[in-house]
């Protein structure tokens, strides 16, 4: 039996996402829930607050018989699948989406589908070194990062002035 270990993409209960995550830490899986801060406006007062980059999905780095193990928990719903097949997330998507968050940028997801965009490089900024595609959206610069597993697109708002065309 193979046990090669993927990130595979749990769906879980709406808002349940941070609890579905510490509930598999404390079974010992190896979990990856990206949050952002925001900022939220209340008629009286204004309070960051940390939310899930993806609502409702959980990624688990697991093996494909331990799957059924890992719905058992609460607040799991079930695992994304494409024509019968779990959705898998490759570890470089995993990685640029933590670096992404680590930098504090400010990100948006984006569900479209997006035309391909120009190979860059980003040569300033806090997401100085990264290298990937860029597309211009509303006269802006967006630094994209594809999760096709989920039809969802990390964007970044670049100053072109921080960009580099790679040939």
């Amino acid at each position: 039996m193979s046990t090669e270990r993927n990130w595979y993409v749990l769906y879980t209960a709406p808002r349940a996402e941070k609890k579905v995550a510490q509930r598999l830490e404390e079974n010992g899986g190896e979990v990856y829930l990206p949050m952002i801060e925001e900022i939220r406006q209340w008629s009286d007062r204004k309070k960051k607050v940390s939310r899930p980059l993806f609502n409702g999905y959980v990624f688990v780095k697991t093996e494909k018989n331990k799957l059924w193990e890992t719905l058992q928990i609460q607040g799991a719903v079930k695992f994304v699948n494409f024509s019968g097949d779990h959705a898998i997330v490759r570890d470089f998507e995993i990685e640029a989406i933590k670096r992404v968050v680590s930098t504090g940028v400010s990100i948006e997801v984006n569900t479209d589908n997006l035309s391909p965009g120009k190979q860059v490089r980003i040569i300033g900024g806090p997401m100085q070194g990264f290298e990937g595609e860029c597309i211009q959206k509303a006269n802006q610069d967006f630094f994209i990062i594809r999760v096709p597993s989920i039809h969802q697109t990390v964007m970044v708002n670049v100053p072109s002035k921080f960009l580099q065309i790679k040939d």
